[in-house]
């Protein structure tokens, strides 16, 4: 089982490819050029470093947002269209799932938060919890949210345990969670809170077990709010 996977979500582009378990090759670019520049010719290059072809790819999976509205158009739609042209199925992934599950094991809360703008960010909370088996499982623990980070405050204080945080908001609010957060707060560095393809990948392969797939047709961005030319249009509509 082959899964290829994107994160367009944020400006880090990411691609990866696992095989079962095992991660056989990612490629994650922070640079100028845009998505559509950038994306299919990672995709080639990685196919050709792995001397593997399009058509070896049982499953294809992309990160559907929250994030860049642009940029998960791009993600998606390279997706489904390569879905679509060789009838293999595709999966969904919502980004904030994938950067919490990046992370490695820890008991706190994992809090990602993406930069929505305007004192804004994308986040929810996720918990390994003990299942009865005695094993430790990931969940999300919280609604996916669009929200001022007044509002992640008390939320987090609510739960009474630390929470870590990963995501391109980090530097933007560092200071101020550190200060208000009443049971502590940790930030990942960074250096290392780039979006990963593989996180997407490892989480396209549970939910294939699980057999929760779509069709190439079904997979749609996941945006949480409006852009911000349709909160314009709205206010102007309703201004008349």
């Amino acid at each position: 089982m082959k899964i290829l996977s994107v994160d367009t979500s944020c400006i880090t582009a990411a691609i990866a490819i696992i095989e079962g378990d095992k991660l056989l090759g990612e490629y994650i670019t922070n640079h100028k050029k845009t998505h559509s520049q950038k994306l299919m010719p990672m995709v080639d290059q990685l196919l050709k470093s792995l001397d593997m072809k399009i058509e070896d790819i049982d499953v294809f999976a992309a990160a559907t947002g929250p994030g860049s509205f642009t940029g998960l158009r791009i993600g998606v739609v390279s997706i489904k269209g390569l879905a679509y042209a060789l009838g293999k199925p595709a999966i969904s992934i919502p980004t904030l799932d994938a950067m919490a599950y990046s992370l490695p094991y820890t008991p706190f809360i994992i809090c990602p938060i993406i930069d929505a703008r305007n004192r804004q960010v994308y986040t929810a909370l996720y918990q390994y919890l003990s299942e009865p088996d005695g094993k430790d499982s990931f969940k999300r623990i919280s609604e996916y949210n669009a929200f001022s980070v007044d509002e992640l405050i008390p939320l987090i204080n609510s739960k009474g345990t630390k929470a870590i945080f990963t995501g391109d908001a980090v530097p933007l609010y560092k200071e101020l969670l550190s200060s208000q957060l009443t049971n502590g707060a940790t930030f990942v560095d960074t250096s290392i809170t780039t979006n990963r393809a593989a996180a997407i990948a490892k989480l396209a392969l549970k939910n294939y077990k699980n057999d929760d797939i779509m069709s190439a047709y079904t997979m749609t961005p996941f945006y949480l709010r409006q852009s911000q030319a349709e909160r314009m249009k709205n206010k102007s509509v309703n201004q008349n």
